[in-house]
């Protein structure tokens, strides 16, 4: 075996040259295979990955969209930037002593649970007034003219609020009084009048759904000489809020008002005046297409002994002054509101029956002026809306003012007694 062992190696040993060289053919069609083989497996590979990018963009895609965010200036719809449909609840606020069971109680949070979408309407309002009074604070400057401020917000509010018809909308016309001029006053059209830097603005406006009323303001002074007179307002606001709630009395809310109102002081053009409270104006109870429900909220001490009750909404409002403390009508009157208890009345106009028929569709029992019948394509009405003054259909609301030369300042907030706790609905990080 041995010896065939050794003559096959020195078959091998002469056969090696050969297959050397057959070997480096056979090593090259090897390699070329080899390098085939690679270009396919990559290939192959390729495919499956490439596959997954796509699963990958497509699961991406698949993936909830970020909510958008508000352009500025505003003009997404509220309803897109809360996809979810809930929109933000307001600052709760407890009960206190004899309510503070209410906290914890099962049966009340139930009812609340009942009462969730007539909730969530108002938050929606909030939200779009919020939204809408952030960006007025910023373009608000000495020499607008008063009818471009104000239709400015008024379109904002239609955009953000997606108006439509009695649904959602404007609540009622801005109040945008100036100085001495509590409350509304609005320009009517051709009005010129423009803001200056010592004007003291009172910026009055409300947003509704379904007829659920946000009620809410505030004061725009440019000058800081003003500024104690601000806070004086911001602060009573702040106190009839903190008083207010469910078996409370009305003219408790007032004292607390008056006290905090009339602690302070402001000094303008080197005089001193006490703030006083204004006597003949007050917050009111809120109802559904309806912006005085029947309750009135004093901000002065002795009035009403009435108690405000579970499931309301309040307007807490305080007006600061620095002339009489009393209110009077003056002025051309722009703000009119159809009476909600106003039953069918004969009218032998046919003008006057045409424009209570566009009051009915676009306005129904919430408030409006003269520049949003213009709008609306109304002309050549006035005869026409004294008509519906005088039988009683309509109300009409003239400027409210103080003594000539005084300043007003208000600040405005629209609460909920809801069954276990106390929400300020239009509460935001400005006020």
């Amino acid at each position: 075996m041995a010896s065939d062992d050794s003559s096959a190696a020195t078959r091998v040993e002469e056969a090696a040259p050969d297959i050397a060289n057959g070997s480096n053919e056979s090593s090259a069609s090897k390699v070329a295979a080899e390098e085939v083989q690679d270009k396919l497996d990559d290939l192959t590979l390729d495919e499956p990955q490439e596959a997954a990018k796509k699963k990958k963009k497509k699961s991406k895609s698949k993936k909830k969209k970020e909510p958008p965010q508000q352009t500025d200036p505003p003009s997404i719809p509220v309803v897109e930037l809360f996809p979810s449909g809930e929109f933000p609840e307001g600052e709760i606020q407890q009960y206190k002593d004899d309510n503070l069971w209410r906290t914890t109680s099962e049966e009340k949070r139930e009812l609340e649970r009942l009462e969730k979408p007539i909730y969530n309407s108002v938050r929606q309002a909030a939200e779009v007034h919020r939204q809408v009074r952030k960006y007025i604070r910023q373009i608000a400057k000495p020499g607008m003219l008063m009818t471009d401020l104000c239709e400015t917000l008024e379109n904002t509010v239609r955009k953000l609020i997606s108006e439509n018809g009695l649904q959602a909308g404007i609540a009622f016309p801005t109040g945008c009084s100036l100085n001495s001029v509590a409350a509304h006053w609005t320009p009517n059209s051709g009005d010129k009048t423009l803001l200056q830097y010592d004007d003291v603005m009172k910026l009055d406006f409300g947003t509704h759904i379904d007829g659920r009323i946000v009620d809410c303001a505030f004061t725009v002074a440019f000058n800081p000489m003003y500024n104690p007179l601000l806070e004086a307002t911001r602060e009573a606001t702040n106190t009839g809020i903190k008083e207010a709630g469910i078996d409370v009395r009305l003219c408790d809310v007032g004292a607390a008002i008056q006290e905090v109102m009339e602690s302070y002081e402001v000094e303008i053009n080197g005089k001193t005046f006490q703030v006083k409270s204004i006597r003949n104006l007050n917050g009111h109870s809120i109802g559904q297409y309806q912006i005085h429900a029947g309750k009135s909220v004093p901000i002065v001490k002795g009035g009403e002994q009435t108690k405000m009750e579970e499931g309301e909404f309040y307007a807490i409002e305080t007006f600061g002054s620095t002339g009489k403390g009393y209110v009077r009508e003056d002025l051309e009157c722009s703000h009119y509101m159809k009476n909600f208890d106003a039953g069918h009345i004969p009218l032998r106009l046919p003008r006057a029956k045409q424009l209570l028929a566009t009051i009915n569709k676009n306005f129904s029992t919430l408030a409006f002026c003269r520049r949003y019948l213009d709008r609306l394509g109304e002309t050549k009405y006035l005869m026409a809306l004294k008509n519906l003054c005088d039988a009683g259909i309509v109300q009409p609301y003239p400027p409210l003012c103080d003594s000539k030369g005084s300043y007003v300042s208000q600040f405005e907030h629209t609460i909920l007694l809801r069954p276990t706790c106390k929400e300020v609905v239009s509460r935001g990080d400005d006020y």
